[in-house]
């Protein structure tokens, strides 16, 4: 079931006008603004990890603001009621739809490598490929885990789109993307270490540039498992609730 709703999910994502514009533009400004910061008498090795973090960056943007109103969108088509009644558990259904939606950032990273390598000259090396290639889903997948938690925690909110979407701006710069965590206040790098894109971006990053990103990879891995543990409870705190005060429409 979550491999259907996972592919069900991404074709009609990948259909969304909305999306799709958002998908193609956005993580050209990230790129961007990201190789002019460093462009400037950097080394490649700075310019590659750059270029690593805008990239994805872009995940990142296409699951928050989404992931956030994803239970928002079902109540004005009419099918919230309809998906919770369902024999399957809600969350077996929600599950898929952050995932498709960190899915969909994969194009952002992409053309933001692309967009680096062939506008600003940066050379895309990899120094252990299997590690990368296994870096790559592992982090969209913990970015689709902390969207479904996302997608819980606010689902009460009427206006929890735009939850979303400002913390979209704090969790990139939190994480690392693209300010090392070095620069920032000491009390920001335990928050860091919640996230799982903190430790997925410095995954990445060590399988390009030939260090050992197998630690991270494994915090990353355990953290999303945390993440769809706690998003389960606390979708079952929610659906009883709005079931014993018959509010799950918000109407």
């Amino acid at each position: 079931m979550l491999v259907l709703g996972w592919w069900l999910n991404l074709k009609i994502l990948a259909r969304s006008a909305f999306d799709g514009v958002l998908g193609v533009v956005w993580p050209l400004f990230f790129a961007t603004i990201a190789f002019f910061m460093y462009g400037q008498g950097s080394s490649d090795t700075t310019l590659l990890s750059a270029s690593l973090g805008a990239s994805v960056m872009g995940v990142w943007s296409a699951t928050s603001t989404s992931a956030s109103s994803a239970i928002q969108r079902q109540r004005r088509q009419g099918t919230l009621e309809l998906l919770v009644a369902a024999p399957r558990h809600f969350s077996l259904v929600l599950l898929p739809i952050t995932v498709a939606m960190s899915t969909i950032g994969l194009y952002s990273m992409v053309a933001t490598l692309l967009w680096g390598r062939f506008l600003f000259g940066i050379h895309v090396t990899i120094a252990s490929l299997p590690a990368f290639a296994l870096a790559v889903p592992i982090t969209v997948v913990s970015v689709g885990m902390l969207g479904f938690l996302l997608s819980v925690t606010v689902v009460r909110y009427r206006t929890a789109w735009a939850l979303g979407n400002a913390l979209e701006y704090p969790v990139w710069l939190v994480c690392g993307f693209l300010v090392p965590l070095q620069v920032l206040p000491d009390w920001v790098r335990p928050i860091s270490w919640l996230l799982a894109p903190t430790w997925g971006i410095n995954a990445i990053r060590e399988s390009a540039l030939g260090g050992n990103p197998w630690p991270d990879l494994a915090l990353c891995a355990g953290l999303a498992g945390v993440y769809a543990a706690v998003g389960v409870a606390f979708t079952n705190t929610v659906l009883h609730s709005a079931r014993s005060r018959a509010t799950l429409a918000l109407t």
